[in-house]
Order: C-alpha cells, then sequence, then structure tokens
C-alpha cells in the first residue's frame, strides 16, 4: 500500500522522502471487503482516504431508498466527504467498497498537521479541491443540459476502464438514467 502511494507522490507532488515519510507515519493502512461501509448517513466523517488498490463509492439515498452515485473513486484516487469532515458535522452521504480495498487514512487532526508542516502538500491539496469543484460544476451543467448520450461519454473520459468493474445500475444511478436507457445507448455505440 505505502509503494503505491509513494509512486502518487512522485508523479503528483515534488516532496522530500521525509515529506513523504512523514505522510506515511501518520496514515492508517486499511484492508476492506467489498460492501464495507466506510461512512453511513448521520455519521460524522473522520478520514480523508487514499484508494491503493480497489473502487469505492459515495452516494445518497432518498426516502424510496433509490441510491444516487456522486463519485467513484478508483486506485489513486482521494476519497471523503469534505463537508462532515472539515465542519465535523453528520454527513448525507454514504461511503462504500465496491470490490475488495485497501487504504490510506488520516483524520482530520493528522492531515491539517501535514498541511501545516508540507507546504508542496498544502498548495496540492488546494489545487485537488479546485479541481473537484469544477468536476462537480460540470456535472450539474452535464445533469440540467446533456443528453444521457453525452453523459455516458463524459463518464467513459472521466473513469476509463471503470465500466468493467461495476455493475449498470451503478452507472445508471452515476448518470442519473436508467437501466434501460444506459443498455440503448451503449448498444447504440457498439452498433458504431
Amino acid at each position: 500500500m505505502q509503494a503505491a502511494f509513494q509512486e502518487y507522490i512522485r508523479q503528483h507532488i515534488s516532496l522530500s522522502d521525509q515529506d513523504v515519510q512523514l505522510m506515511l507515519s501518520l496514515a492508517t493502512e486499511q484492508k476492506v471487503s467489498k460492501k464495507t461501509f466506510l461512512l453511513r448517513e448521520g455519521e460524522v466523517c473522520r478520514h480523508k482516504m487514499f484508494v491503493t488498490g480497489g473502487l469505492l463509492r459515495i452516494y445518497r439515498t432518498r426516502e424510496d431508498g433509490s441510491e444516487h452515485i456522486i463519485q467513484f473513486s478508483p486506485e489513486q484516487y482521494w476519497c471523503t466527504e469534505p463537508e462532515s469532515l472539515n465542519k465535523q458535522t453528520p454527513s448525507s452521504y454514504y461511503i462504500d467498497a465496491v470490490e475488495d480495498s485497501h487504504l490510506l487514512q488520516w483524520t482530520k487532526k493528522d492531515f491539517d498537521h501535514l498541511n501545516a508542516n508540507i507546504p508542496g502538500l498544502k498548495a496540492y491539496s488546494e489545487g485537488i479541491i479546485a479541481h473537484n469543484m469544477d468536476l462537480h460544476r460540470q456535472r450539474i451543467f452535464s445533469a440540467i443540459s446533456a443528453t444521457p448520450e453525452e453523459k455516458y461519454d463524459e463518464f467513459m473520459r472521466v473513469y476509463p476502464g471503470l465500466l468493467s468493474r461495476i455493475p449498470l445500475h451503478m452507472v445508471a444511478s452515476y448518470l442519473g438514467v436508467s437501466v434501460k436507457t444506459l443498455t440503448r445507448i451503449r448498444h447504440a455505440q457498439l452498433q458504431r
């Protein structure tokens, strides 16, 4: 797990070996089985997570029990519920493992300490936050203006290779379309 994280850091941030070791010293390694909940609605998010293997999802449910997936976090992705983590308030979201997964986790206190003591990490974290805000704005725009086909194409661009790892009903939930519509879109693309 640590080797995968070190490789990610080398590819994305210029940090000293000492800074990377400090990050790893404050991280907790966790292996979770498929369908394990890392956060449930009503709980306070306690960790910022980095996925070294496997796949997580963040989603919310409606009163009728239907799920609406907000984000997938495969390998080399960060995952948290930022509102709950930053304000230490109960979450409206769930985070669970779609596959058996390997994670590195930091408490809010420890990650705040790292950001305060590693300027390169702080700048990178701010960049990730800005990038995620842009992605969420694009998702909102797509949700109100894109055709189902355009939403599917965007999903394939954002999450290449993920389609073969998740059930179609989860893709449909992420896109905000029915499984029937998703099947029609996929069939039409195969015909091209």
